[in-house]
């Protein structure tokens, strides 16, 4: 590991770095507004973490995680997409703990500098985190040196019992991961558990099935297709990139609800994109 990165003088901080358990092998610990994931039990030699929050998080990922897996560095980085609250302390990460980071190879070229996304939209309404979204980082990251795409055939590196599932729609290459032995469900940003345009509900979480941050998400036609793809994978276990996780037929139930009312629920009447 490179141990460049002194979490010493941020002790008051580091209390508050700790990682919350939704099964015996995945946690999640929450980065102001979005949710870092680690998949695999704590005394496991081979876990992943997936997302990396906004930047400036590095120190406190790092404490959350060694409250949960001591000195053991992730195996992998794992990315949904490449939107800045997702891959905000993603290089330093990486290189702390000298490990590769996978995305989806439609994803590549915004995490390698050659490409943007397109502006945020502040008209989408929805709350206060609509109308600041123009002034979201939005200039390119470049952490050409450790990113590698994805398998083509949905396999997850290190990761057997789990496979990704190409959700476009919120961002060209977005992805999810999905178990199948117990039907759990990583959603990034495709859906999301809190209201992701409003300021209180990042203060006060409350457990429901939202579609994708209506601000960045691009393509509308393929984010309906691709919640539809989710609800037919009748989740037990959802853990999004935004809000408290969620679980059993409350879920399936909302889920299903947005797929087939994706239209009214989702899609912002102003919407630019």
């Amino acid at each position: 590991m490179d141990k460049d990165i002194d979490n010493s003088n941020e002790e008051f901080d580091m209390d508050h770095a700790v990682a919350e358990e939704v099964l015996d092998d995945l946690a999640f610990y929450r980065t102001i507004v979005a949710n870092v994931c680690m998949i695999g039990k704590p005394d496991s030699d081979n876990w992943l973490l997936v997302d990396t929050g906004v930047a400036h998080y590095t120190k406190r990922i790092i404490a959350a995680v060694e409250k949960r897996f001591g000195d053991k560095a992730p195996s992998a980085i794992i990315l949904t997409h490449g939107h800045f609250d997702h891959v905000g302390s993603s290089k330093e990460l990486a290189k702390y703990w000298d490990v590769p980071i996978y995305i989806h190879s439609d994803e590549i070229d915004y995490v390698t500098g050659k490409d943007t996304y397109p502006p945020a939209d502040p008209t989408v309404g929805g709350g206060t985190l609509s109308l600041l979204s123009p002034f979201f980082p939005q200039k390119p990251v470049n952490f050409k040196k450790w990113v590698k795409p994805l398998p083509e055939n949905g396999e997850i590196p290190f990761l057997d019992e789990w496979k990704y599932i190409h959700t476009p729609g919120h961002s060209p290459g977005h992805i999810v991961l999905f178990r199948e032995s117990d039907r759990t469900l990583i959603t990034g940003d495709a859906i999301v558990t809190e209201k992701p345009e409003s300021a209180v509900a990042v203060f006060i979480p409350l457990q429901k099935v939202y579609g994708p941050p209506a601000y960045f998400t691009s393509d509308w036609v393929k984010a309906e297709e691709s919640v539809k793809k989710l609800a037919a994978l009748e989740p037990e276990t959802l853990l999004s990139g935004h809000g408290l996780p969620m679980e059993g037929d409350l879920l399936r139930e909302q889920l299903h609800d947005l797929a087939d009312n994706f239209i009214e629920q989702a899609i912002p009447k102003n919407k630019k994109h």
